[in-house]
């Protein structure tokens, strides 16, 4: 499967236009996300996912975020999987320029 991808960058410039037409999910576990997680992120943790999806919209995109981006990868193999539209946030929270949130 080739997983979509976006850059942090991107993301950003999504967020500050108020053109973020994706849904956000940081898939880290809680005490990462205490360190801050981007604005108007969902959070589930990875593990939780498989429970969280039934709670999900399948017509809405996802981006999924996690410290480096591999975690989050896995969530978007399995969630595609599932029926669902997702992109991979490259280089995860490491690459993060924008704005956090605690």
């Amino acid at each position: 499967m080739n997983i979509k991808e976006i850059e942090p960058e991107q993301l950003d410039q999504l967020i500050e236009t108020d053109k973020n037409e994706y849904v956000i999910i940081d898939v880290r576990e809680d005490e990462e996300v205490a360190n801050g997680m981007i604005k108007g992120a969902k959070h589930i943790p990875l593990q939780n996912i498989p429970e969280a999806i039934a709670n999900l919209d399948t017509e809405k995109e996802y981006v999924l975020v996690c410290r480096s981006g591999r975690r989050s990868l896995n969530a978007c193999l399995y969630m595609e999987k599932e029926g669902f539209n997702v992109r991979n946030m490259v280089g995860g929270m490491l690459e993060w320029k924008g704005e956090v949130v605690f």
